[in-house]
């Protein structure tokens, strides 16, 4: 009888060199580097994949890396991993904290480079059960939203090929040991806007011979909370962050204009359109009414599309790994808000597979606060805070996890 991938993935990875992947893990968070600066940690991927019998090129789209492992007839299966850190100040305590000052690996990018090079080290070395050609991804500029249309329009499948399936999975809060999957949208398109009031700056002891752009920024600040409360439909899930608000050099001057950088969260595009055109409108409405000098600036910014699973293929991947860990440990969550620019790859035709893996250390879920689920979420460590640290257990689950996804798409040998 054949094997099966789920046996397959487990008879890979029995012998998974642990230790070693925890100090590649240790050695790559104690680094970290901020978007398209990923030089260090690209290399350090590559030289993994060259010594695994990868083809392997660094450079692609700026600071990616792909490596190439063909093994006869067969599909094309995608592996991906962003590489990218954060500019937040580490504030763990671990013995492997950050050694560069303002910058940290906040949302687990360290761990999905860590599981990328253990699966492809898996399955290098046992070739002999699949047949198909893996593409191995280490992508940059994931928190920007442009590494990955970076390395499209730098000729990523034109070069190396192009796939059939893109598999790609994520670190999050929760108890260790858990595989979401949702067989459709799972995370969030998100869009950035900044706005710029223009203001007439002068002496604080006059504010009659002004227009304090403070004030209008102040109102647009309340004001766009309305935008999800009153604009968008009760049955639709929306989240308008307002994340910086600049303006000013000293206590008695009223500055001339002033800054607000803010975020949306959106899972359908007519919301997403409906909430822009309301910020812009929102935002024009409040400059007239201040009397300011001049329109208003409303640029729209980075956006990361949605993350839509494929059924079928999301279907196979979590099948093998309620196999390979559990039926108990796959579940649906339901859509999220995060959001993440790894459809870019898919070009919108390529079906894919996205799924999470729960991180956070059993004494650490244990000790936090509360009963339910949702309680204990809210008071761990998440992604992109300065607390943020994956369990070391988790290392050898990830590698299972993407090793597993793609002997489920790849063929048998």
């Amino acid at each position: 009888m054949a094997s099966t991938p789920a046996r397959t993935a487990l008879d890979l990875t029995a012998d998974l060199p642990v230790p070693d992947l925890a100090d590649f893990y240790r050695d790559l968070h104690r680094h970290p580097e901020l978007s398209l600066r990923e030089h260090r940690t690209a290399g350090k991927l590559a030289d993994r994949l060259r010594d695994t019998g990868f083809e392997t090129t660094e450079g692609v789209g700026g600071t990616g890396v792909v490596g190439r492992l063909r093994n006869g007839d067969g599909p094309t299966v995608l592996l991906r991993a962003d590489m990218d850190a954060l500019p937040v100040t580490e504030t763990t305590g671990l013995p492997y904290a950050s050694a560069t000052d303002g910058v940290m690996h906040a949302c687990g990018h360290d761990l999905h480079v860590t599981w990328l090079a253990g699966a492809a080290r898996a399955l290098a070395a046992g070739r002999e059960t699949w047949r198909g050609t893996l593409l191995v991804v280490g992508q940059p500029a994931e928190e920007t939203g442009r590494g990955a249309a970076r390395m499209v329009a730098d000729g990523l499948y034109q070069r190396f090929g192009r796939p059939d399936v893109l598999l790609g999975q994520h670190a999050t809060p929760g108890p260790a040991g858990l595989y979401p999957h949702v067989p459709g949208l799972i995370v969030s398109a998100s869009t950035d806007i900044d706005i710029m009031v223009h203001g007439r700056g002068g002496h604080g002891s006059r504010p009659e011979a002004t227009v304090d752009p403070v004030v209008t920024a102040a109102y647009l600040v309340t004001r766009l909370q309305t935008v999800v409360s009153r604009e968008v439909a009760a049955g639709e899930s929306a989240v308008l962050t307002v994340g910086r608000i600049e303006a000013g050099t000293r206590h008695n001057i009223i500055p001339a204009e002033a800054r607000i950088a803010l975020n949306l969260r959106t899972q359908s595009e007519q919301v997403r359109q409906r909430m822009v055109a309301a910020v812009r409108r929102i935002t024009h409405g409040e400059c007239l009414a201040a009397g300011c000098p001049r329109e208003p600036e409303v640029t729209v910014g980075d956006t990361f599309p949605m993350t839509v699973n494929d059924a079928v293929t999301d279907a196979a991947v979590a099948a093998v790994h309620g196999e390979v860990f559990g039926a108990d440990t796959v579940f649906d969550p339901g859509p999220a808000m995060g959001s993440e620019d790894f459809p870019e790859l898919a070009l919108g035709t390529i079906p894919y597979s996205y799924w999470f893996v729960t991180t956070t250390p059993a004494e650490v879920w244990e000790q936090a606060p509360g009963d339910t689920l949702p309680e204990k979420l809210a008071a761990v460590p998440s992604n992109h805070s300065p607390r943020f640290a994956p369990d070391l257990s988790t290392i050898a689950p990830g590698v299972r996890t993407l090793a597993s996804g793609a002997l489920a798409l790849l063929s048998v040998a």
